[in-house]
C-alpha cells in the first residue's frame, strides 16, 4: 500500500506517446492499442488519466514530433503534464495534480522503456507511490546504434522483470499485462 496518507485512488499515466518518441518504436501499434484499451477502461471506472508530454531541443513544443500520436485522444478534462526531464515528476506539476485527486498508486504506460518509463517509475516510488508497470503497454526503439546493448524486446522484458521485484518501505512496484491491471487497487 502507498506510503502517502489519505491517497486511496489510482491514476493511469500515459507517458510520452508522441510522434517523435514512438515513430520507430518496437510493436508500436499493439502498444498503442493496449494503452487505448486501458484508458477506455479507466474512463469507464472514473479513474484519472494523466497525459505526460516531453519537449526538448529535438522535439520543441508545437512541432509535429511533439504532438501525441493520433491513435490516442486525450479528453479535455484530462490533464497534461509538460516535462523536460525523463522523470515525469521532475520540475512538473504532476505531484500537485495527483494530490488533488488523492492518488497514491500509479499505473504507468508509454515510452521510452529504458528512459522516461524507468525514470518515472523510480520517481514515483521514491516519492511514496505504489507504481504498476503495464507489461505490454510500454515500448522503445532500437537503441543499439547508440551503444545500448540489447534489443527493444530484451529491454522491455528486463524492465518488466526487475520492476516486478521492486519495493520500498510502505510501497511496491508491480507489473501486470493490460487485461490484468486492477484499476481499483490502492
Amino acid at each position: 500500500m502507498t506510503a502517502l496518507e489519505n491517497r486511496p485512488r489510482t491514476a493511469v499515466l500515459v507517458v510520452d506517446m508522441q510522434n517523435g518518441v514512438v515513430g520507430n518504436a518496437f510493436d508500436r501499434d499493439r502498444v498503442i492499442g493496449n494503452i487505448r484499451r486501458l484508458v477506455d477502461r479507466a474512463r469507464a471506472q472514473d479513474v484519472p488519466v494523466v497525459w505526460v508530454q516531453h519537449s526538448d531541443d529535438d522535439m520543441p513544443r508545437g512541432s509535429e514530433s511533439w504532438e501525441c500520436v493520433p491513435e490516442l485522444e486525450r479528453l479535455a478534462t484530462e490533464p497534461v503534464v509538460h516535462k523536460t526531464y525523463g522523470d515525469s515528476f521532475e520540475a512538473t506539476d504532476l505531484e500537485e495534480l495527483l494530490a488533488q485527486e488523492r492518488v497514491g498508486r500509479l499505473v504507468v504506460t508509454g515510452a521510452q522503456t529504458e528512459a522516461c518509463i524507468r525514470a518515472t517509475l523510480h520517481g514515483a516510488l521514491v516519492r511514496g507511490y505504489d507504481a504498476t508497470l503495464v507489461a505490454d503497454a510500454h515500448t522503445t526503439e532500437d537503441m543499439r546504434e547508440w551503444g545500448f546493448p540489447v534489443t527493444p524486446e530484451e529491454s522491455i522484458a528486463y524492465t518488466n522483470m526487475y520492476w516486478s521485484w521492486t519495493a520500498a518501505p510502505g510501497r511496491t512496484g508491480a507489473v501486470a499485462p493490460t487485461d490484468e491491471v486492477d484499476l481499483t487497487a490502492g
